[in-house]
């Protein structure tokens, strides 16, 4: 049986910005690190306390991190679902640091695994402030309802 144009797209709004980040993250670990190594003295000279530190892994993961819990969550945010979607940035990361190897100029480093998982916890601890928890449970049930919504206004008699 075929899902319903409504879940086919509220499963896409979920998941689709988690693909997306992935993509994104493939795309740029494929890079050599020349083609990278141009972005990196831009964070250095603006934190140069932090020069050791891969701002690329942790910006990356911390959207993963908010995009793996928008995709995991409800709209309550718990803190499961939050352990959840930085075990998942952490298990990705893995994945990414294994596809490193295999790109010139690049190689694994547990560092950049430190990174990926320092980016998804603060991505967490972000979303438990206050205003920003409020703010993401207030558009998770604006997401959550549009789809509802689209699903409630078929012709009458039409099952699912």
């Amino acid at each position: 049986m075929r899902k319903p144009a409504s879940s086919a797209a509220a499963w896409l709004s979920r998941w689709g910005p988690v693909i997306l980040v992935m993509i994104a993250i493939f795309y740029f670990s494929s890079r050599t690190g020349d083609d990278l190594n141009g972005w990196l003295p831009l964070f250095r000279k603006l934190i140069p306390g932090m020069a050791g530190f891969d701002w690329g892994h942790f910006v990356a993961y911390f959207i993963l991190g908010l995009a793996f819990l928008w995709a995991l969550t409800t709209g309550a945010y718990t803190v499961k679902e939050k352990l959840l979607a930085v075990l998942l940035c952490v298990l990705y990361g893995l994945t990414d640091e294994f596809h490193q190897q295999f790109v010139p100029g690049r190689s694994p480093d547990w560092h950049d695994l430190r990174n990926d998982g320092i980016g998804a916890l603060l991505a967490m601890l972000v979303v438990s402030l206050p205003r920003v928890h409020r703010l993401a449970v207030h558009l998770k049930s604006s997401s959550r309802s549009r789809f509802r919504r689209g699903r409630n206004s078929q012709a009458p008699g039409r099952r699912e």
